[in-house]
């Protein structure tokens, strides 16, 4: 199939490459959920005239 072996080895090498998207893809990894901080506005504080 191929008679030069470095152009194998890209095959190869793109072969596991979408392999590994694929597999990530399906089966993404779990995300840790994180607390919302907001920022709250300075007008609020503000003394009212």
């Amino acid at each position: 199939m191929f008679r030069n072996p470095v152009l194998l080895l890209v095959a190869v090498l793109l072969g596991v490459l979408l392999l590994g998207l694929l597999v990530i893809g399906a089966f993404p990894p779990s995300v840790t959920p994180q607390p919302t901080e907001r920022a709250i506005p300075a007008e609020r504080f503000a003394p009212r005239n």
